[in-house]
């Protein structure tokens, strides 16, 4: 609290005025307000699951996950205008109106960088989706770059964030278990004087499939089909471009379009073990698969 004593003349009478504590500066709030409030899922698919909530006059927050070999959600603070400069953050557990009596509770302090949405992932973003459940509003709060004497509230509202979660939840269950890291460079084999790729081949090729159908970043497909020395040099060429031509078929059947799938046959040429044993010839007919990916923003 704030004192502020008058002095009123001629009586020399002083005056002790009791002051309501003020903030130090003023602050403005972002949060939807009840009839504002929506979560829904924008993105519903095996590679990536995404629920936003729409923050008037502040932008977007998200939360986000991508398929994975383990399932990770993050959330991005996504701002009308990004931060001019770099800004200390506290998240803290707001709790809503109809709760009299509940504390604020800090959940941890972090970073907003210039010119970048914020973002947040691990287990803090766990613990954000679990005080949404609980009905409580995680809220950023920093000091405004723009105005230095502004601190800024962002808020994410809990009013109707049960149906969104639980369809957001839906679709985490059907997340594919691999990311494009793990199928984007893959190696497969074939049996002896064949075309058809081995049962675990077929099996990696399927995951590679089921990738491809569902993105729409996927700009190129490299072929590279190889084979061992058994058969002359002829015969080696001409296999190994069966075994290129059927899979640029098959690419082109999950709807590639053909300048996007390139195939090379090498025969014999480029082996990589010793065709003299059953092995190192099991590991020369192979098929070298690359996956080019157009960045995400």
């Amino acid at each position: 609290m704030t004192f502020l004593i008058l002095k009123i003349w001629p009586r020399s009478l002083y005056i002790l005025i009791l002051l309501f504590s003020l903030p130090s500066w003023a602050g403005k709030q972002y949060i939807a307000s009840p009839n504002q409030s929506h979560w829904n899922v924008i993105v519903d698919t095996p590679l990536e699951c995404r629920l936003s909530h729409h923050i008037p006059g502040y932008g977007d927050g998200e939360f986000v996950a991508r398929s994975s070999k383990k399932q990770s959600v993050a959330f991005e603070l996504k701002m009308y205008r990004p931060m001019g400069e770099t800004r200390n953050v506290r998240l803290t557990s707001m709790p809503a109106r109809w709760m009299p009596g509940d504390s604020a509770n800090t959940m941890t302090r972090l970073k907003f960088f210039k010119q970048f949405d914020g973002y947040i992932q691990g287990k803090t973003v766990w613990n954000m989706l679990a005080e949404l459940e609980d009905g409580r509003n995680p809220t950023f709060m920093y000091q405004d770059w723009q105005r230095q004497n502004r601190s800024l509230e962002v808020g994410l509202s809990a009013v109707a964030f049960q149906k969104g979660y639980q369809s957001f939840s839906q679709c985490l269950s059907k997340l594919l278990p691999y990311g494009f890291e793990d199928i984007a460079f893959s190696v497969l084999h074939y049996s002896e004087n064949s075309d058809t790729l081995n049962k675990i081949s077929q099996q990696r090729l399927a995951q590679i499939a089921d990738f491809v159908r569902y993105s729409d970043d996927i700009d190129l497909v490299l072929v590279a089909a190889f084979n061992d020395s058994i058969a002359g040099t002829t015969e080696s060429q001409e296999m190994s471009e069966r075994r290129a031509e059927k899979l640029r078929q098959y690419f082109q059947s999950l709807g590639l379009p053909a300048e996007r799938v390139q195939v090379e046959a090498y025969g014999k040429r480029r082996p990589i073990a010793d065709n003299s044993t059953p092995m190192g010839r099991n590991l020369n007919r192979r098929v070298v698969i690359s996956l080019g990916q157009s960045p995400i923003y």
